[in-house]
């Protein structure tokens, strides 16, 4: 069993609670659907650049929380938008994160995606960097109310679910921006 699926019973709720929160959030600023999109290519890319994201953003997350989280809901983004134009060559990428954040540089990963990988200029541009600061701000919030010590396991883990959400819900507002809803089949 691999370090992130030997999680306790408390960051199972921690996640879930942080998965109602922002399926609500974006729920209401029509940015996802009421059923979650289903995309496994994008689901199983999530381990593999977890583990190569962590180390950048555990340098980050002390000064720069927000960031440290919102850039892994750009990531999902970005894997959407790759899986649905040339999935076939991206998928083949040994490192998609480095990848990504080779560009440019950590710290303007979230401007590379925005307008290199989603192509977006403008208004569309603004309100997505609004949007994700925001769902990263709710993250952060959500973690510090956990009371969780710096520095353990039980933080690490935690610090690992709130990237595990923004990463889906990030892939699921861009699945939904490209027009895959997911509805009931009668």
């Amino acid at each position: 069993m691999s370090t992130f699926a030997n999680k306790n019973k408390n960051m199972e709720n921690f996640e879930e609670q942080l998965r109602k929160d922002l399926h609500q959030f974006l729920l209401n600023m029509q940015e996802v659907d009421e059923r979650m999109p289903e995309c496994p290519d994008v689901e199983e890319k999530w381990e593999e650049i977890a583990k190569a994201y962590i180390p950048d953003g555990i340098k980050e997350f002390n000064d720069f929380p927000s960031a440290s989280l919102g850039w892994m809901m750009y990531i999902g983004m970005a894997v959407a938008k790759m899986w649905d134009t040339e999935w076939e060559i991206y998928s083949k990428i040994e490192d998609l994160y480095a990848y990504m954040r080779d560009k440019r540089g950590y710290d303007a990963m979230d401007e590379y995606i925005r307008e290199e990988v989603l192509l977006l200029q403008g208004v569309d541009y603004t309100v997505l960097e609004k949007v994700t600061g925001e769902c990263a701000s709710r993250v952060y919030n959500a973690l510090r109310h956990q009371n969780i010590e710096p520095g353990t396991k039980e933080a690490f883990n935690a610090y690992v679910s709130c990237l595990h959400q923004l990463y889906l819900f990030g892939a699921a507002m861009q699945l939904n921006r490209m027009g895959y809803h997911m509805t009931k089949m009668n």
